[in-house]
């Protein structure tokens, strides 16, 4: 592996546990403005010292994030459908790799929809992306998604989905954590990391997943929408960390929340430090 592209992929993993918690602010491109992520900047801001990479777009890259950040960025490069279209898998290469190297980020991520109607279309995109990235030393994420078909989040799709993507030369794979994760991680042979998917019910659950995850051999979470839409995104995030990085159990986790939003500077809202 060529030097530059270790290193983006070694920043986005600190060497003290090898794991990453990866903050995704990306939502927008398909869903417009999210609930919490209507104004982007004042989500990402009290967020971006406890993440061990962002991943958004160039849009928002540019107009919300500090170019004085040491925060890793992982840039979403694919696109062009949203949650109006019943078919979320019509995607395409929206940013070129010539983009993501001037704006210096660590790596780029687009979604492979496996089974779906657009398949070869988006597994091509995967390909093309590989072969450019390698031309620049730059790291691809490839993104196993359902589009609407929550029903496809089981351990036999995902470990078709991920080995798939990583035969094509993804070097990260995102995915969902499921029944029998392990052998998601096993047929794998480059780094997982696990979506939060939609809100969950309840801080513990979101918790519940992050460990169980990292148990069963992923390198990291990539959440969203359970750490940005949660009363306290600050003391989440945290805590998230905490499993990711320090082994703590659920309950050492939770107790770290709790602590930290009854403490007088805990962040109720998004934006509020």
């Amino acid at each position: 592996m060529d030097w530059g592209l270790s290193n983006r992929i070694d920043r986005m993993f600190p060497s003290s546990s090898g794991n990453s918690v990866m903050l995704a602010v990306d939502h927008g491109y398909f869903m417009g403005p999210t609930r919490n992520l209507e104004n982007a900047k004042a989500t990402i801001l009290p967020l971006l010292p406890y993440a061990d990479a962002l991943a958004l777009t160039r849009g928002i890259l540019r107009t919300s994030v500090p170019p004085t950040t040491s925060t890793p960025i992982v840039l979403r490069v694919s696109g062009g459908v949203t949650i109006l279209k019943d078919d979320l898998s019509e995607e395409t290469i929206t940013t070129s790799i010539q983009e993501a190297v001037r704006l210096n980020v660590s790596a780029v991520a687009l979604s492979v929809f496996v089974g779906s109607a657009h398949e070869h279309q988006s597994l091509a995109n995967l390909a093309k992306l590989v072969d450019d990235g390698q031309t620049y030393g730059m790291p691809v994420l490839a993104i196993t998604a359902v589009g609407k078909e929550l029903e496809k989040r089981d351990a036999r799709y995902l470990a078709l989905a991920c080995r798939v993507s990583a035969e094509l030369g993804a070097h990260i794979v995102k995915t969902y954590y499921c029944e029998g994760f392990s052998k998601v991680v096993d047929s794998c042979p480059v780094p997982v990391v696990v979506a939060g998917g939609p809100k969950l019910d309840s801080i513990e659950a979101a918790l519940t997943l992050a460990h169980g995850a990292i148990a069963e051999g992923a390198k990291g979470i990539d959440m969203g929408r359970n750490i940005w839409q949660s009363e306290h995104p600050v003391a989440m995030l945290k805590a998230l960390r905490a499993i990711v990085h320090q082994g703590a159990t659920v309950r050492e986790a939770a107790a770290l929340f709790h602590e930290a939003t009854t403490s007088p500077k805990a962040s109720v809202t998004p934006g509020v430090a």
